[in-house]
């Protein structure tokens, strides 16, 4: 692993590391909200063994400081600068990869949609478990019937800026109600807890305001490129309607997989199907066959 630090457009700092070979297929993975490069680490221990795998810590997350003007370095076009400059820094000229973006990562694709370097280097994408408007109001993390009441409710839980504390069992239990399937593993659970709980309080609230009142559906449709949509039928956070709106508006979807009893945080619910989803598309759009994979491995 080789680790950078790349300077966004406004100068914020962003922690690039990237795994396995400089030569392989490319694969880029941006984290949601609260999350960090750890979110990806099983796609990272299997994906590295063949691609050449890219993760960052979007700004205020993980190893990426705060961006210094504060609530103004939070918003959808930050997330797209910050995506560019990664894209610069790892990809050669040319060099095509399969990008794929979880929650708040799926919304940093569809905020480069534009960008002429996303389209000069993405080959394909997923969009995983993430969605681009009504955020708030198609969340089912407040146990009521939609409506203004569940929306404003919904707003105030997820934009609070009470800090989180310690990973405790109930903190947990909430968490898993909140972002998990109720099947999920203890030992996931408690690795999606430690990345949370990690996220300083700042950046949490900061993104929270910007997903609150997110509107990329015209994005959507300007991702003139391949794109896989996969979501859980239990993610309360971003609902499965948010995924079969998107299948439907994308111009080339290959297909839109939803995974029975899985949440939201699918990277680490389902790590084998996500990594499955990228693995496909890298055979399919980076010219990589079964066969060349089997003989790069042996040799």
């Amino acid at each position: 692993m080789s680790t950078l630090t790349v300077t966004s457009a406004d100068g914020s700092r962003l922690h690039v590391e990237v795994h396995g070979r400089a030569d392989a297929p490319a694969v880029v993975l941006a984290h949601g909200w609260t999350c960090s490069t750890r979110f990806w680490d099983a796609q990272i221990r299997d994906l590295a063994a063949d691609h050449k795998v890219v993760v960052y810590d979007q700004r205020g997350h993980g190893g990426s400081p705060a961006p210094a003007d504060g609530g103004k370095g939070y918003s959808t076009e930050a997330l797209a600068d910050d995506l560019e400059a990664v894209l610069a820094a790892t990809l050669g000229p040319g060099e095509r990869a399969v990008l794929a973006g979880h929650s708040m990562g799926g919304m940093t694709l569809m905020a480069a949609a534009r960008r002429p370097l996303f389209r000069q280097h993405a080959a394909a994408a997923l969009l995983c478990s993430t969605g681009p408007a009504r955020l708030t109001a198609e969340a089912l993390v407040v146990p009521l019937g939609p409506g203004r009441l569940r929306t404003r409710l919904t707003r105030s839980v997820l934009g609070s800026r009470a800090p989180l504390g310690p990973v405790t069992p109930l903190s947990k239990k909430v968490l898993r109600y909140a972002t998990m399937g109720p099947g999920t593993a203890p030992d996931r659970v408690d690795a999606c807890a430690r990345i949370v709980h990690a996220c300083p309080r700042g950046a949490r609230y900061g993104w929270s305001q910007v997903l609150a009142g997110l509107d990329l559906e015209a994005d959507v449709r300007e991702l003139r490129l391949p794109v896989a949509v996969l979501v859980g039928t239990a993610d309360r956070l971003t609902p499965a309607v948010h995924s079969r709106a998107m299948a439907a508006a994308l111009p080339h979807c290959t297909g839109l997989v939803e995974l029975a009893g899985m949440g939201h945080m699918t990277p680490v619910e389902a790590p084998e199907a996500v990594t499955a989803q990228i693995r496909e598309l890298t055979l399919t759009y980076l010219g990589v066959t079964e066969q060349t994979v089997k003989e790069e491995a042996e040799a």
